[in-house]
């Protein structure tokens, strides 16, 4: 082989390298933010939870129009992407959403939602 294939051989073992890296960290990074918008949706799943309580009448099991006495379903504390826990005052509900996977080191995904009467306040940490 002449001096050009070689070169043209390293070149080319080179751009499949450097495309493999590239993609290898865009699968990565398409997997972290499938799992955040996964945590953002359960915890706006639990959100919804805690706004139905609160409306249903409190002769019916719910709050009558607080959000005093509701809890997350034990079902739905730890689930297979994150576990979840909640703050809750008469009128506000704060649900914390902790991914199962970390996105780097130690870092895990975190998401904080906010429930005030109707209104829900997604709010992303890492």
């Amino acid at each position: 082989m002449g001096q050009q294939q070689l070169l043209l051989i390293v070149l080319g073992v080179i751009i499949v390298g450097i495309a493999i890296v590239v993609g290898l960290a865009l699968f990565h990074q398409a997997s972290i933010d499938n799992k955040r918008d996964v945590v953002v949706n359960e915890c706006q799943h639990l959100a919804t939870l805690a706004i139905e309580y609160s409306k249903k009448p409190s002769s019916l099991g719910g709050g009558g129009n607080s959000f005093a006495g509701w809890s997350i379903p034990s079902q739905l504390n730890n689930t297979v992407n994150g576990s979840y826990s909640a703050t809750v005052n008469g009128n506000k509900v704060v649900i914390t959403g902790t991914g199962s996977e970390a996105v780097s080191g130690e870092d895990s995904i975190e998401v904080k939602t906010t429930i005030i009467g109707d209104s829900i306040i997604t709010k992303i940490i890492h």
